[in-house]
């Protein structure tokens, strides 16, 4: 389901698609950051209406154009529709984020093959799809495009009860490489990066003990912010010599053991 984030006509220039921006998540933010640049935006959420419906109205006011859109993205008919989609709109793609993740605690005594594939489907499969649909799209693109998929530092040090979530999220470096590679050989103009977030904006459920000994756990000594990641992409949207790349937005937890 696509509606449109503006009545006017949708303007005519860049244009970025960012998955998980309906909700005031990571994602919303990087929509927030790249809407100040001037590109026209696609919204999408799963099941967030009322929150998907908001950041279209803020994104209205700011003089952007865009589409809100709703797809599960575990779905590849619904994945490869949503970026057909904004073709269809704005004719064109300049720049995909891929946000959308999950991310849950449990124990390895109780973690099933459901939970495994999960895993796999929201943060792996998804990714995938709508690289490959939208990475094939800006093939066809004189100017090419950029994407950006959202992995995580931890994968590097892996700590309890995320096993799941952890063995999926390593996937998402050897995903973008391996797209890095189909899709810039195809088109040179084509690039596409990774950022791996460190501790930048916490889960309402985590408590202030558990957030105060991540934030210890880092050099900085304190809690990164959404910003932080969004000018990490805008810095790889810049680029224009840098692909395939993972770049650690962590503070530095990454490297640093002390405190873990």
């Amino acid at each position: 389901m696509a509606t449109d984030a503006r009545s006017a006509k949708p303007a005519t220039g860049r244009v970025a698609l960012i998955t998980g921006s309906g909700k005031r998540r990571l994602g919303w933010y990087i929509a927030e950051a790249l809407a100040q640049r001037g590109y026209s935006l696609i919204i999408h959420y799963h099941t967030s209406v009322k929150e998907a419906q908001d950041a279209g109205e803020y994104f209205r006011s700011l003089g952007v154009g865009g589409l809100v859109v709703q797809a599960d993205l575990t779905v590849e008919k619904a994945a490869r529709g949503m970026i057909q989609a904004a073709l269809h709109h704005f004719g064109r793609l300049d720049v995909l984020v891929n946000c959308v993740s999950m991310w849950k605690s449990k124990r390895l005594e109780d973690i099933s093959a459901a939970d495994v594939r999960a895993n796999f489907e929201t943060n792996v499969l998804s990714t995938f799809v709508c690289c490959q649909e939208a990475g094939l799209a800006m093939v066809g693109q004189e100017e090419g495009g950029s994407i950006i998929n959202l992995g995580d530092w931890s994968p590097e040090r892996p700590y309890l009860h995320y096993a799941a979530y952890f063995a999926s999220k390593g996937a998402i470096p050897a995903l973008t490489r391996c797209f890095a590679v189909e899709l810039g050989t195809r088109n040179p103009r084509v690039r596409v990066n990774c950022i791996l977030p460190g501790p930048v904006l916490f889960a309402s459920e985590v408590p202030d003990s558990e957030r105060q000994q991540v934030i210890q756990a880092t050099l900085t000594r304190r809690a990164g912010k959404p910003e932080n990641v969004a000018q990490a992409v805008l810095f790889l949207v810049d680029n224009d010599f840098i692909t395939g790349v993972s770049l650690p937005v962590d503070g530095g937890r990454s490297i640093y053991a002390g405190g873990s």
